[in-house]
């Protein structure tokens, strides 16, 4: 597997209201929601970030397991870091290969983006992912 970049990085929170208001108020990052009703915020034009973002963990949890709630099998993450790679399958494959144990294994998101997740050790949730907006080449 050959990584392409750091597609995105989002915190992860329990506390999606204060942790926007540090962010975007105190640390003056220009998040804005994804969505009209959207608690998820972010930023494509915070250099050096092709994807900044503060992801609630209700949204996260939905988008790994389907529900709210995060389950006890599994560490509560904190963040999130996406690596895209050219193959989300082949890639998530290799690992499971290796003995590594994906939360999900490869699914496109409601927003387009090909993705399989899995969690380092202590908790970091890691998506292999396939992000066709922030490719140069397409």
């Amino acid at each position: 597997m050959q990584i392409l970049f750091v597609a995105g990085f989002s915190v992860i929170t329990s506390e999606p209201a204060a942790d926007r208001t540090l962010f975007t108020e105190a640390l003056g990052l220009p998040l804005t929601p994804a969505a009209e009703d959207s608690a998820y915020v972010y930023s494509q034009e915070v250099p050096g970030a092709k994807h900044l973002g503060v992801w609630p963990l209700a949204d996260a949890a939905r988008s790994c397991f389907g529900s709210p709630t995060w389950p006890d099998s599994h560490p509560v993450p904190q963040a999130t870091l996406e690596l895209e790679v050219d193959d989300v399958s082949a890639a998530a494959a290799e690992l499971e290969a290796a003995g590594h144990r994906l939360v999900h294994g490869a699914r496109v998101e409601p927003w387009g983006q090909e993705v399989a997740r899995l969690q380092a050790a202590d908790g970091l949730l890691v998506g292999l992912t396939s992000t066709p907006w922030l490719r140069e080449d397409g």
